[in-house]
């Protein structure tokens, strides 16, 4: 079937600016005439010609509402840029981490290998015809596409006159596996519908020991539940979880992939995971029934994950310190070792305590996933996390949701290897979360989300920050004029980076307040809303002395909770009382 190639002449359109997470906006905005098509274009005007001509693309997302539209636009567009061939997930549903696996592990039946993804998600935001879409370049590597490359892309958008497509391709069929072939006016263009779960399947089961996790789901004694809030993750996790680990189809809520995520926020955290959360027992009042002892949650895209116990929350920053303390005995993939690990900067300073006392290489980085993947490459990191419930590995170059949950089940199989048997109790996530925290300290940690405050207000409160920074002594006669039972403010600034691979150095990072005793206070605003700004603070409190590590998490950060809100104006900023969601 053969396509001739069109040139559409367009003009700029403000605001296609991409942020660490790719550009996100309304659905409504991306159907405006030409919006999609111009920032497509200029993403393959960003890229060098070898990655454009005669290259492989993977095309796909998390199937929210618009992407089966979108799709069909950047198959056209690919064509008439003169790219080869074009893999699209089935029903165009593959997980960030898996377009990272596809472009990093898959070969076509030719040889071919991909250079470079167009990711077609919003993340944890709502979908719909009134809600979020969005779109990412991920790199050969499998990770993000670097600033040099977004700064193009940006440039391009607000320059951009024109772009070809191939209007008269009809669309491909993408509920159907197979490979659809035209001809157009550089030769042959090919575009492989297939299910992205094969490849996945086969990398997890490369780094976990598959039949030992079995073996615990196959005990009685223990119990799971996970919930994909209606995203991406339900493609893969029937698979994984029921067909090659053997849990029970009951275990799965919410693992039928929707377009609006079934009309909820497919957030992984306690205030949007609300049937999880009730049936892990956490819920505001009592399901009745016993609890599963382990139960998580994906997000849309299925890169963040949020991990439970029985009525037993477990924070980010307390997870990936935990994965990484217990990765070398747990997990086959790292039987050798650690090269390394690392956390963005809001997190908890929980792995930091686990590299220094296992003598890892650590590195604190800005937020985005993109500066984990630099060190990755470099061989110098192998596990990192982040606060907003991000976790993985070098097994790719995106966090990886799925993965984080096997690596906690390799965990809680490896503690319980003598005691699935038998009348032995188990050890739960708490026992492993409590012992952690004996051996290596307790890190209180909380998030306060604003989220969609006015733009200008939450400028204006950072400044306000950042000026008070000017004067220590200033900063602590007001933090004890709040609360004198607090320590007082070391030291206070901006976060910058230097990345040690490539020598780029990331300013304005979030704002820091360092507390002698190693309490923190960060704010930062947020790049992942559609509209308005969000602005996060971050509240940590480390606790060494094993008398007091078993206190209520809001109770013992209720000192700083104060400081952080009366110092930074934040009601008198944002005209908010209360946050939209605390972690």
């Amino acid at each position: 079937m053969a396509f001739k190639v069109t040139v559409v002449s367009t003009s700029p359109i403000d605001g296609q600016k991409p942020g660490t997470s790719g550009l996100r906006k309304k659905v409504k905005v991306f159907k405006q005439p030409n919006y999609l098509e111009n920032f497509v274009q200029a993403t393959f005007n960003a890229l060098t010609p070898q990655k454009v001509k005669g290259a492989t693309l993977v095309v796909s997302g998390d199937g929210r509402y618009y992407s089966k539209d979108a799709v069909q636009i950047i198959i056209k567009m690919a064509a008439a840029n003169g790219v080869r061939r074009v893999w699209v997930g089935k029903n165009t549903l593959m997980s960030t981490p898996a377009v990272s696996a596809v472009i990093r592990e898959r070969s076509g039946a030719d040889g071919s290998k991909a250079t470079g993804a167009f990711i077609l998600t919003a993340s944890h935001n709502p979908g719909g015809p009134t809600e979020d879409f969005g779109i990412k370049y991920n790199m050969e590597n499998g990770g993000p596409a670097p600033e040099s490359i977004t700064d193009k892309i940006y440039e391009n958008t607000k320059t951009i006159k024109e772009y070809p497509i191939a209007e008269d391709l009809p669309n491909v069929d993408i509920s159907a596996i197979g490979v659809t072939s035209f001809e157009g006016p550089e030769g042959k263009f090919d575009v492989e519908v297939f299910d992205s779960a094969d490849d996945y399947v086969k990398l997890m089961k490369s780094i976990f020991d598959f039949e030992s996790i079995r073996k615990l789901l196959s005990s009685p004694k223990f119990t799971f539940c996970y919930d994909a809030l209606h995203g991406v993750a339900g493609a893969y996790a029937h698979r994984i979880f029921v067909e090659e680990l053997g849990a029970q189809e009951s275990a799965l809520l919410n693992c039928v992939p929707k377009e609006d995520f079934g009309g909820g926020h497919p957030d992984p955290n306690l205030t949007y995971a609300k049937e999880l959360v009730a049936r892990m027992g956490l819920g505001k009042s009592d399901t009745g029934g016993e609890p599963p002892e382990f139960g998580a949650a994906a997000d849309g895209d299925a890169d963040r994950n949020m991990i439970l116990g029985k009525r037993f929350f477990v924070t980010p920053s307390d997870s990936v310190a935990i994965i990484a303390a217990n990765a070398i005995e747990a997990i086959p993939y790292f039987s050798s070792g650690l090269k390394g690990v690392a956390r963005s900067m809001p997190t908890s300073a929980a792995l930091d305590v686990v590299a220094k006392s296992l003598n890892l290489k650590f590195f604190e980085v800005p937020t985005g996933w993109k500066f984990f993947g630099n060190l990755m490459d470099a061989g110098m990191c192998s596990v990192c996390g982040e606060e907003s419930f991000g976790t993985g590995s070098d097994h790719i170059r995106e966090k990886d949701g799925i993965w984080a949950v096997l690596a906690w089940m390799s965990i809680l199989a490896h503690k319980n290897k003598d005691s699935i048997d038998g009348d032995t109790k188990l050890v739960t996530v708490e026992d492993i979360v409590r012992q952690h925290w004996a051996t290596y300290g307790r890190h209180y940690y909380t998030r306060y989300d604003y989220e969609n405050v006015d733009a200008g207000k939450a400028k204006e409160l950072m400044e306000h920050l950042v000026k008070l920074q000017s004067s220590i002594p200033e900063v602590n006669k007001i933090v004890k004029g709040i609360r004198s039972d607090v320590a007082n403010v070391s030291s206070a600034d901006e976060f910058e980076y230097k990345d040690p691979v490539d020598g780029s150095i990331s300013k304005h990072q979030g704002i820091r307040y360092l507390f002698e005793d190693g309490s923190r206070l960060v704010f930062r605003l947020s790049g992942t809303g559609s509209e308005g700004a969000t602005i996060r603070l971050y509240i940590e409190q480390y606790e060494k002395d094993a008398s007091k590590i078993g206190r209520e998490s809001q109770e013992a950060l209720s000192p700083l909770v104060d400081i952080a809100l009366k110092l930074s104006k934040m009601e008198e900023f944002t005209g908010r009382s209360a946050p939209t969601v605390i972690t």
